[in-house]
């Protein structure tokens, strides 16, 4: 079972010492109604230990109970709105996990204003997909609290109901995006036939660890948590932030992580080699798949894509509980089943590739690897569950490649990139021997931009035709999150990206239809483009921009001082090809110096050619890292500021009628 709990609405942080505070009246659970607000709260006018903060977190409840069949988290929170940027926080969104099972009820919210009247929350909450930045996407519920005032306090509850008979892991994430005055936590663990355990991650000198009572539940009591600090490209937030994490197993727990790891590295093992030993049944499979004269390389690609034909449970709409009763599907033992019922979930997929390639004649080996998209995997912390991805490392022509055709839409020869560049057990009978997954290049990865334009001599406006091209982990990226939309989304998904890289109001309409369903191929989006007035009028002259598809680059990294680590979720290419025909008569006056700076870890290019009535523009930025240590954030900071005076470099040109009149 994956690592997936977001405790609360709101995001907090983690770089100053907490305090154990007393026994008070605040509720004895979160689930219980509204407390009295003090008049020292009403009065409130800001906290010296966050000066000018908008907003502040007064009092935080969590209590997780997970006794019964379907466990549950009551949640509850009290902000006092201290400016009128504090307001935006009666816009409240409640993170949740629709598709594994999870819902929100038991919604309650009121608004106490500074004369202490109450407005109570009368309206409905909607659920919604929110996108963040670089494609997050998660739904949420979402509803506004009313009448929200300088000097209001906003309180709210609710309750998550986790999915039926899972026994979901539990993070208690401490930290939030403002500052909190004090919070409590509990957990209530199921115990019949698991033992709990407990870890803490980034949790400064002084804090609390929790402790468990005589009634079993695990408590925390913790206060002044500094807010957290946001920043553009930064590892998982919740891995950043102060934390303790819950891990349940069937077993005693071990305290020596070597034997830990060796325990279950066997276990794991012979669980896979259950799953694919059917050896004479991959054999026959095999035979229907590749030809005699095939050589290795292509046999591998040939067992990979027909693995890839297979129908992927995964990647499917989560059914509920009533509609896989109601198809009563049986579950796949092993390879031999999979194959002859041509579905299966990811995992089982990847696994079908590992017997189906040993079957060809392939050395090859199962990895279980950990995921990087929310946490980070730390063997010492012993939690089997974190290594949640199934990878497959062929040897061929003498080296390992690696496979994971059950991550859909991920070509052959590269993995998923939240398994990418993170340790994995390679499994075998003695226990396994711990590896790094593949650090894809960046080349692997680009998004390439072809334009061939126009110049309007009248408007200075550029149109004609753009070629938007995803390939490796950018293609596979965008046909994952986008494997379930219609047509209309995709179509503005493109349209949308296509325009925000384009430092000006521009006009962009897909043209074509793209293939979405393909792990092989690129993603290709055609569109007609229009930039108005892209080139502007000095005296005599026309002054044309370099960096026609920079947008994306123009504000990376303004901040001249950094708190967290550069992270980037996989290397990557952007390559720009641009034409622009010029009207007649005019000519180019004078040309930008090419610039060609960089090395291993980040590159940049960009040149302009003529050719008689002819401009050519070739840019190219290369991202060849995944995660930097802050201390190089200067040096990194100093190259951006170099892409974008690059990318605002100017072409002059001189228009016929001005150069008649010279």
């Amino acid at each position: 079972m994956s690592t997936r709990r977001l405790l609360g609405s709101f995001f907090a942080a983690v770089l100053c010492a907490f305090a154990v505070i007393a026994c008070d009246t605040t509720p004895a659970y979160a689930g219980d109604k509204f407390q009295p607000v003090s008049q020292d709260e009403l009065k409130m006018t800001g906290d010296p230990q966050a000066p000018g903060a908008p907003a502040i977190i007064l009092y935080r409840q969590v209590d997780r109970d997970d006794t019964g069949f379907t466990g549950h988290e009551d949640n509850y929170v009290r902000i006092k709105i201290l400016t009128e940027e504090g307001r935006k926080y009666a816009d409240v969104e409640i993170p949740f996990f629709k598709e594994e099972g999870d819902e929100i009820i038991n919604l309650k919210a009121r608004t106490i204003r500074p004369d202490g009247s109450i407005a109570s929350f009368e309206g409905k909450a909607f659920e919604k997909s929110i996108v963040k930045a670089k494609g997050v996407k998660y739904m949420a519920k979402t509803f506004t609290l009313p009448d929200v005032q300088v000097g209001s306090v906003i309180e709210y509850s609710y309750t998550e109901d986790l999915p039926e008979y899972q026994l979901v892991e539990s993070h208690w994430i401490l930290s939030d995006e403002l500052f909190t005055r004090r919070a409590k936590f509990s957990l209530k663990p199921y115990e019949r036939d698991y033992t709990v355990s407990w870890s803490w991650q980034n949790l400064p000198p002084g804090t609390p660890q929790p402790k468990q009572g005589q009634d079993s539940v695990v408590r925390l009591e913790v206060a002044n948590i500094p807010a957290f600090r946001t920043e553009d490209y930064m590892p998982p937030e919740n891995e950043l932030k102060a934390r303790v994490d819950f891990t349940y197993s069937d077993e005693t727990f071990e305290k020596d992580a070597t034997k830990y790891w060796k325990h279950k590295g066997k276990k794991l093992y012979d669980n896979m080699e259950s799953f694919v030993g059917k050896r004479k049944a991959m054999e026959e499979a095999v035979a229907q798949i590749v030809s005699p004269g095939d050589s290795p390389e292509v046999k591998l690609q040939k067992i990979y894509a027909r693995v890839q034909q297979l129908r992927n449970t995964s990647y499917e709409v989560r059914k509920t509980e009533e509609q896989r009763k109601r198809e009563k599907e049986k579950e796949v033992g092993n390879v031999e089943e999979l194959w002859k019922k041509g579905a299966g979930n990811s995992q089982q997929l990847t696994w079908l590739f590992l017997g189906l390639a040993r079957a060809a004649g392939f050395e090859a080996y199962g990895v279980k690897a950990s995921d990087r998209r929310r946490y980070f995997f730390r063997p010492n912390n012993m939690d089997v569950k974190k290594l949640d991805a199934n990878v497959v490392v062929v040897k061929l022509n003498g080296k390992d490649v690696f496979c994971e055709p059950g991550a859909a839409f991920t070509p052959f020869g590269l993995l998923a990139w939240p398994e990418t560049d993170v340790q994995g057990l390679r499994l075998d009978k003695d226990g396994g021997t711990w590896l790094l997954t593949m650090v894809p290049e960046s080349s692997n990865s680009r998004i390439e931009r072809h334009a061939s334009l126009t110049l309007d001599s009248t408007t200075g406006g550029l149109e004609g035709k753009l070629t938007l091209t995803f390939t490796g982990l950018e293609a596979a990226q965008r046909r994952v999150e986008e494997r379930i939309e219609d047509e209309a989304a995709r179509k503005k998904l493109l349209e949308d990206e296509a325009k925000e890289s384009i430092p000006a109001a521009s006009e962009v309409e897909l043209t074509n239809k793209p293939e979405w369903s393909s792990s092989s191929t690129p993603l290709v989006a055609e569109f007609n483009l229009k930039i108005p007035g892209w080139a502007s009028s000095a005296g005599r002259r026309a002054l044309l921009p370099m960096g026609i598809f920079s947008a994306t680059e123009k504000h990376v990294f303004d901040h001249t001082e950094r708190v967290h680590p550069i992270y980037f979720e996989f290397p990557s290419e952007k390559v720009d090809d641009v034409t622009i025909t010029l009207p007649e008569g005019w000519q180019v006056g004078s040309l930008p110096p090419a610039q060609d700076e960089g090395g291993q870890a980040v590159g940049y290019m960009i040149k302009a050619d003529q050719d008689k009535q002819t401009l050519h523009l070739a840019r190219k930025l290369r991202i060849n890292l995944i995660l930097l240590d802050v201390k190089y954030y200067a040096t990194l900071r100093d190259f951006f500021q170099m892409v974008r005076k690059g990318d605002e470099q100017q072409i002059v040109l001189q228009p016929g009628a001005a150069r008649t009149s010279n």
